[in-house]
């Protein structure tokens, strides 16, 4: 001891850090892009194909002798979305909230016989015709959904038992077409945009941005994406869980019933089978799939299954170009529905960086010596 008081460095009682060994930070990086690196959602993947199929789809018109983006073309494709459309956005509604509607072909039929009958071709009787088939829909939505959420009756049994009501009754009453539309509406089904953009199409749009905006931005919305991902964790979160179920079957219906004006304009006349015919069910089930939708709820966007819609269109449209055998048809369509399931469910997968072995990351070890401080040595 010298009598001198040791003085201490400010910096010197907190420890440096331990330089981290060059091999664990290569060993480290390599590691991450496994599990962190950025891949594409399912609506921009879908949108990916949408551009494949239609590169594809103008190579084989091409062949055939036509211009797939000639104007009558384009036209067609995009009046066959708006119908199918409309049905599959009310469809991801339902989906998203863990349900299922399998009713709407028969409510489709049904709001094309009573529109029809109502308006008996007269331009005076489309607003009562209108109000009276949509809340006619909604009045179909309604009981579905208070069956699913009350009772607690799953929705592919309800929707199918509702349009087995609805299909038994337009048989009953119904034999052949029925009514007239008005010819303002006739009129509405040919008009649209400078000839390329039919007004069919951008209805869906305005539908398509609505829903997106309640889905998105409302209390409505967010109840529905936590229902469907788990309704009794929604329930003990104080998620009133009966309203947003009943909703969607709601909007679901009127929906249908909104697609099924639009076929009115372009048939001019009821038709009991129509819906049926067109296989709006699976379709639109097929759609809000392919879309990137899970069947299981809780997770899609109508942006996704506008992408599925538009994808089926073009296909259709391809394949009635080449005169295709309508069972190749279903073929081609059930194909590309379990290739977009494989790939999501591929995507889904949880990978993680592997436990041992050399890739795995080494934490750098911390100094065992302790903080040293200047004059501890007299």
């Amino acid at each position: 001891m010298n009598g001198t008081r040791a003085t201490t460095d400010p910096t010197a009682g907190t420890p440096e850090p331990a330089a981290e060994p060059q091999e664990s930070v290569r060993r480290r990086r390599a590691a991450r892009p496994k599990a962190e690196r950025r891949r594409l959602d399912s609506t921009a993947l879908i949108y990916l194909v949408l551009v494949a199929v239609v590169a594809t789809s103008a190579v084989l018109t091409g062949v055939e002798g036509r211009n797939f983006f000639s104007q009558g073309n384009v036209w067609a494709v995009l009046t066959a979305m708006s119908v199918l459309g409309l049905i599959a956005i009310g469809q991801t509604l339902v989906i998203l909230v863990g349900s299922l509607d399998l009713s709407v072909p028969y409510v489709v039929s049904l709001a094309t016989v009573i529109a029809a009958g109502g308006m008996k071709g007269l331009d005076s009787n489309i607003p009562a015709a209108v109000v009276n088939t949509l809340a006619l829909c909604a009045v179909i939505g309604l009981v579905m959904g208070l069956l699913v959420s009350l009772l607690h009756v799953h929705g592919f049994i309800a929707s199918l038992g509702i349009g087995l009501v609805v299909s038994g009754y337009l048989g009953t009453n119904y034999q052949g077409s029925h009514g007239a539309a008005a010819p303002d509406l006739r009129l509405l089904g040919r008009s649209g945009i400078a000839g390329w953009i039919p007004t069919a199409f951008i209805i869906l749009l305005v539908c398509a941005v609505l829903v997106t905006l309640l889905l998105r931005y409302t209390r409505l919305g967010h109840h529905v994406y936590a229902i469907g991902g788990n309704q009794a964790v929604a329930r003990m979160s104080g998620v009133r869980t009966a309203l947003p179920v009943v909703a969607a079957h709601v909007l679901c219906s009127v929906l249908a019933g909104l697609a099924a004006l639009l076929l009115l304009s372009r048939t001019g006349v009821g038709s009991p089978t129509i819906g049926s015919q067109g296989r709006y069910d699976l379709l639109s089930i097929a759609a809000v799939v392919l879309g990137g939708t899970l069947l299981a709820g809780g997770k899609g966007s109508v942006v996704g299954t506008i992408g599925g819609v538009a994808i089926f269109a073009v296909l259709d449209n391809v394949m009635g170009v080449m005169q295709v055998n309508p069972f190749l048809k279903d073929f081609v369509r059930g194909l590309v529905i379990v290739l977009a399931v494989a790939v999501y469910a591929r995507r889904s997968v949880v990978r993680r960086p592997p436990r041992f072995g050399a890739s795995r990351p080494v934490l750098p070890v911390p100094s065992s010596a302790g903080p040293s401080t200047k004059g501890e040595r007299a």
